[in-house]
């Protein structure tokens, strides 16, 4: 229904629709506690020095070319090639030891957090990748249908990283809610409405380590178009803004502008860190 009105709205009244739709839906969850104290307290400088670090992208351009190979495409409305690429130099600068990743879909994310994984320390590291899909079945080969070659966990053993890789077939909030692994770094990627993602954020908080991360894909500051198209995806912005009207002491740290380009013609991420807000 959503996809058929899409088609036949003009888009900003569409947009509307779905921004007002939202609202309603996060409105109707019961709030829940969430205690952010072991998250990350992260500032601009840091976030800086990380996407201009020159040990870091001399790596990456040697894992680039061993990426390449895996012919991994845009076209399947993943995480784009500059953010997987931020992604890398992310993992790499935080160094942490276990990664949760919500939403495998094709693998792409996956890859670059696994690399950067393998290169600080490999085997003694862990990645689990969480999605509603059994994305490396052979039955109804996902993959194949989004235009990749290989499944997820064919490309971790073409990496080399099939080892500390373990893809898990289950619901984000089902998971979380029964989890008992803490992680150091958490990406969020994967249902994007405002009801999801607010039990998300809560949820992944306690999961966390001390100073650990948390990473979210598809965060629209303001709720405004980033690119030319003029889309938005609204729940990741709006649930945010519904913990930090509770009180929750967090903030979102968009990534912005990157030194090299996402989509679009554009260097524009709609990547955003949380950080503890002291």
């Amino acid at each position: 229904m959503v996809v058929h009105l899409r088609k036949i709205m003009p888009k900003r009244v569409f947009q509307n629709l779905k921004k007002h739709e939202e609202k309603c839906e996060l409105r109707r969850i019961k709030k829940i506690a969430c205690d952010p104290s072991f998250l990350k307290d992260i500032k601009q400088k840091e976030l800086d020095d990380i996407f201009s670090s020159p040990s870091i992208e001399q790596e990456w351009i040697k894992e680039r070319e061993e990426i390449n190979l895996l012919k991994i495409t845009d076209r399947a409305h993943g995480v784009n090639h500059g953010d997987r690429r931020a992604l890398y130099y992310l993992i790499k600068h935080f160094n942490p030891h276990s990664v949760l990743e919500v939403g495998t879909h094709i693998g792409a994310s996956t890859v670059h957090i696994a690399l950067a994984l393998k290169k600080n320390g490999g085997s003694e590291r862990k990645l689990i990748s969480l999605d509603i899909y059994d994305v490396n079945s052979l039955n109804t080969k996902i993959y194949s249908h989004l235009g990749v070659t290989h499944a997820p966990l064919e490309m971790m053993r073409t990496i080399g990283c099939d080892s500390f890789v373990k893809f898990i077939t289950c619901p984000s909030l089902e998971y979380m809610k029964t989890c008992d692994s803490k992680f150091d770094f958490i990406f969020l990627d994967g249902d994007h409405s405002a009801k999801t993602v607010y039990r998300e954020i809560v949820y992944a908080s306690r999961l966390l380590n001390k100073n650990g991360t948390i990473l979210l894909h598809d965060y629209f500051p303001s709720l405004k178009p980033l690119w030319s198209n003029g889309y938005v995806v609204f729940g990741p912005c709006l649930a945010v803004c519904r913990l930090i009207d509770e009180g929750v002491p967090i903030n979102a740290m968009p990534l912005g502008m990157l030194p090299w380009p996402t989509k679009m013609n554009s260097n524009r991420t709609s990547l955003a860190l949380l950080s503890r807000n002291d």
